[in-house]
C-alpha cells in the first residue's frame, strides 16, 4: 500500500504511527508468550485492547467500556486466574501481541492474510466488512463518486490494506484512487470528515454504523468496498493451548447467551459467524 498518495499534514502522523510496532518489536525482541499452562501457574494474563474504537473498545467516564471489555470482564469471572489490563493504542496491540508483550489482544481486529503469518485468531465475534462514511449532506452517491476523493483511514489497519480493493473498483468505474490519509485514530478521522478536510473514511460496518447513529445530522453511510470480513481476538502463532482456551470461553459465552446479547446491545444485531474463517485478503 505503500504506493497510495498521502497528505503532507498527515505524514507526521502516520510515520509516528507506523514506527510504533518497530519500536515495540526493538523493545521486546524474541520475548516469550506465555502458554496457557503458564498464564495459570503465574496467577494472570496480559489482555491488550485498544483505547477509542467504538464500539467494541474505549473509555468512558474512566472506565473501560464497549462489546471487548464487558468480554473481559466476563473473562475474569470464567477463568482461574486475573486479568492485567492494557490500554492503548491500537498501532501497538498486534505487534505487541505478536512479539510476546501481551498474551492477547481482546479487540475487534479484522483477520487478514497478512496477519495470520504472525497471530493466530479465536473464533471471530462480529462482522467486519469495510464500508466507507460521508458527510450527510455530500454529493457522493457510488463508488464511482470516490473517485479523486481524500480518503481517511486508520494507520496500520486492515481498511488501510484492503483499499487495493477499493482502488480496484474506482478504476473499473474508470475514475482514480485520490488521496489517502492515515490516522493515528478513528475518531481523528471523523473529525476531519466533518471539518471538510477530508472527503469520506473508510472503517467497518460496525464502527460506521455508530457513528452514524451517534452523529446522524452529520454522517451517512455509504456501500461496501471490500470483500466480507469479521473481527476476532489474537494470540502469538503457535500459541495452541491458549487459542483453544479462548475459543472455548467464547463458545461458552454464545452458548449462555451472553455473546448474542452483547452483539445486539454494542452492534444493535446479533451475528450467525463462523467458528473459523479464511481471509481472501
Amino acid at each position: 500500500m505503500s504506493g497510495f498518495p498521502k497528505t503532507t499534514a498527515s505524514r507526521r502522523r502516520a510515520f509516528s504511527a507506523l514506527l510504533l510496532p518497530f519500536i515495540l518489536w526493538t523493545a521486546v525482541g524474541s520475548a516469550h508468550s506465555a502458554t496457557l499452562e503458564e498464564i495459570k501457574k503465574r496467577g494472570y494474563i496480559v489482555v491488550a485492547t485498544e483505547d477509542d474504537y467504538r464500539p467494541f473498545e474505549f473509555v468512558k467516564d474512566g472506565k473501560p467500556t464497549g462489546f471487548d471489555n464487558e468480554m473481559v470482564d466476563a473473562l475474569e469471572k470464567y477463568a482461574p486466574f486475573k486479568i492485567r489490563h492494557e490500554i492503548l493504542p491500537f498501532t501497538g496491540i498486534l505487534a505487541g501481541v505478536a512479539t510476546g508483550k501481551y498474551d492477547i489482544a481482546i479487540t475487534g481486529a479484522v483477520i487478514t492474510k497478512e496477519r495470520i503469518q504472525s497471530l493466530d485468531f479465536a473464533s471471530p465475534i462480529a462482522d467486519a466488512t469495510d464500508y466507507y462514511v460521508k458527510r450527510k449532506n455530500d454529493s457522493i452517491k457510488s463508488i464511482k463518486d470516490l473517485s479523486g476523493k481524500t480518503v481517511g483511514v486508520q494507520a496500520g489497519s486492515a481498511q488501510l490494506d484492503h483499499l487495493s480493493q477499493l482502488q480496484a473498483a474506482i478504476e473499473k468505474e474508470g475514475g482514480k484512487m485520490g488521496k489517502i490519509v492515515q490516522y493515528t485514530s478513528y475518531p481523528e478521522a471523523y473529525q476531519d470528515l466533518a471539518l471538510g478536510r477530508t472527503d469520506y473514511v473508510v472503517n467497518t460496518i460496525i464502527s460506521l454504523t455508530a457513528l452514524v447513529n451517534e452523529k446522524p445530522a452529520v454522517f451517512a453511510l455509504g456501500q461496501p468496498v471490500a470483500a466480507k470480513s469479521v473481527a476476532a481476538w489474537s494470540v502469538k502463532k503457535g500459541n495452541a493451548d491458549l487459542l483453544a482456551y479462548i475459543n472455548g470461553f467464547i463458545a461458552k459465552q454464545k452458548a449462555n447467551g451472553t455473546v448474542p446479547a452483547l452483539q445486539k446491545k454494542w452492534f444493535g444485531q446479533a451475528f450467525d459467524l463462523p467458528v473459523s474463517f479464511t481471509p481472501e485478503f
